[in-house]
């Protein structure tokens, strides 16, 4: 199986993708279109991640979540704050 090195620019991009999808599912969200919460396939398709990126998300405490039954939901309104809480802006000299 061939190797495949990730820089911290792929990183970064990831990173910035990230964040415009989930701008984009705010912007959905205040126009009302988007839903109070979403279930993990909806959040994986918005986003465009895997699973398991999805799982590391809810592992390592970056994304809260609630589970009734089996199924996951995660609140919009909560996504958005963590945007919010991390938004990163470049200073250029």
């Amino acid at each position: 199986m061939p190797t495949s090195i990730i820089t911290t620019d792929d990183l970064r991009d990831f990173k910035l993708e990230l964040l415009d999808d989930i701008k984009t599912l705010l912007t959905k969200q205040s126009h009302g279109k988007l839903k109070k919460y979403l279930k993990s396939s909806e959040v994986m398709e918005f986003l465009q991640i895997s699973p398991g990126t999805l799982q590391n998300l809810r592992i390592n405490g970056t994304l809260p979540y609630t589970k009734i039954g089996g199924i996951i939901f995660y609140d919009s309104e909560e996504i958005q704050k963590i945007m919010n809480e991390n938004r990163v802006h470049h200073k250029y000299d």
